[in-house]
């Protein structure tokens, strides 16, 4: 075993949940919501621009709806184990996800686990706490995951070429790019090309882990 961070991304990796879909459904918009989070996905728009979109879809959506839709959102089938285990070893997990605190939070608790380290956005409410405003807040909005992946690595004082990131989607690209083991989850054609390795269930992320030494 050797010392690193292993960072996931959560919506479309962890989960197979899509937070903002999950929250559109309360609000009649999920169709426009899915449309415009594809598009990201593939980098055919900037994340920021399809993030700020989506959380204007939701505005006026009341709280009790915001917190039946985290309800709804599950861990991938093998992703609470293999997270167990990284921590049993003494590794350094994270989640970096340009979703939601509040749903990964959610998520983690009802499949009795944590990682180390969430990286996120938030929904922010009204004055009276009881709607969401339209707007969206948090690091990974403008910010970028190799970024956040980099801070992550000062602060345990791992060297970045060390670090293992998992990921799908073009926002995942920048921390996919300058990890030192990329790991594409069933990734978008765009984010394919960057990936080292290629996998479709946690079980897949378990055996590169294990090939790579970081896992025993």
């Amino acid at each position: 075993m050797r010392e690193t961070i292993v960072a996931f991304d959560f919506d479309g990796t962890l989960s197979d949940s899509e937070m903002t879909v999950l929250l559109g459904d309360r609000l009649g918009v999920a169709d426009e919501m899915a449309e415009i989070t594809e598009r990201a996905m593939n980098d055919e728009i900037g994340y920021a621009e399809s993030l700020r979109s989506r959380a204007a879809l939701l505005e006026g959506l009341e709280r009790d709806d915001v917190e039946a839709a985290y309800a709804n959102v599950i861990l991938r089938e093998g992703a609470a184990d293999l997270i167990q285990d990284l921590n049993e070893a003494g590794i350094t997990t994270a989640i970096l996800t340009g979703g939601f605190q509040r749903g990964v939070e959610a998520a983690l608790e009802r499949d009795g686990t944590r990682v180390d380290h969430v990286v996120s956005n938030r929904l922010p409410l009204d004055a009276d706490g009881e709607a969401l405003t339209g707007d969206v807040e948090g690091p990974l909005i403008e910010g970028t995951k190799d970024d956040a992946l980099a801070d992550l690595a000062e602060t345990v004082d791992v060297p970045l070429e060390s670090t293992v990131a998992v990921g799908d989607g073009a926002n995942d690209l920048p921390m996919l790019r300058v990890a030192g083991l990329a790991i594409g989850f069933d990734p978008k054609p765009a984010v394919e090309p960057h990936c080292d390795v290629v996998v479709t269930t946690m079980d897949g992320v378990r055996s590169e882990l294990r090939k790579a030494g970081i896992l025993e």
